[in-house]
């Protein structure tokens, strides 16, 4: 098991290209969000704007469309298209992120799965994207070829194998589940597992409890596809983006404590925690 350092994270990211333009760092396409979870998509393309992304494009339902329209002044909102029109537009970016705030019905079910079968670019699953394929796991042999990462804590890591407890050993499950379907797991928690389908497994070095709160985990699903969407390679890329949003944390802890800091203060150090390792 490979830790996570300051080290790795700033061998793995490049130096901006100062020839570089909106086009050069990622195109990324999130689908995300529904009544009553507004926070999920806005954090989720937030923190890709703040992890470098040079377009975001945001899908969500119509009915919350102009209070993301309010959220995001950089990311781009719009309406979630019909199917063949969202797939183009997936198609078309580097990396793609589904799940934050999705919600569950049949239709969002079915059109996640055929989304996770048809989409050509990296594919980032995260909670109710989960939630979905975890009823279909076979869906992830359907991508056989292409990169798929699932951002699962505990419990959703306990839908997808079926199981009552993750056990003793998280690395061990984590690596297990990550051969067994061909995807990249990166089992959130104290000291968060990034699993490869080689058998290589990451453990992070940065966190701390007060990162214990709803909406944590879409601004790391957002930096994950951020980096994977410039280009980085997988293996730089997920465990940088795991380590970073630690340490972002860490620093609202620092500065805030551990009891009263939120997520969009851990969003709002990202850029700190990225300049702190290039400098």
């Amino acid at each position: 098991m490979v830790p996570i350092t300051e080290a790795f994270v700033k061998e793995s990211l490049p130096i901006r290209d100062r020839n570089g333009h909106k086009g050069t760092f990622g195109k990324v396409h999130i689908l995300a969000g529904s009544v009553g979870f507004t926070g999920a998509p806005a954090f989720a393309a937030n923190s890709a704007v703040r992890t470098g992304s040079g377009l975001v494009f945001l899908s969500v339902p119509e009915s919350i469309w102009p209070i993301l329209a309010v959220k995001c002044n950089e990311a781009m909102p719009s309406p979630v298209p019909d199917f063949p029109a969202l797939l183009d537009k997936m198609n078309s970016a580097d990396a793609v992120l589904i799940g934050p705030g999705l919600g569950r019905s049949r239709k969002t079910d079915v059109r996640t799965i055929r989304l996770t079968e048809e989409v050509q670019a990296p594919l980032v699953l995260d909670a109710d994207g989960i939630n979905a394929v975890a009823e279909h796991i076979h869906v992830l042999k359907a991508r056989h070829g292409r990169l798929t990462v699932l951002t699962p804590h505990d419990g959703e890591f306990l839908r997808l194998t079926k199981q009552s407890t993750v056990g003793p050993d998280r690395e061990r499950a984590a690596a297990d589940f990550a051969r067994a379907h061909g995807c990249v797991l990166v089992l959130k928690g104290h000291r968060t597992i990034t699993a490869f389908p080689d058998g290589e497994t990451f453990v992070n070095t940065t966190g701390n409890p007060g990162m214990a709160k709803g909406g944590s985990g879409d601004v790391l699903a957002g930096m994950i596809l951020s980096l994977l969407g410039q280009g980085i390679a997988p293996k730089k890329a997920i465990p940088s983006a795991v380590w970073l949003h630690g340490r972002a944390g860490d620093l609202a802890a620092e500065e805030l404590g551990e009891y009263g800091m939120t997520p969009t203060d851990l969003l709002e150090r990202i850029p700190h925690a990225i300049r702190g390792v290039m400098e």
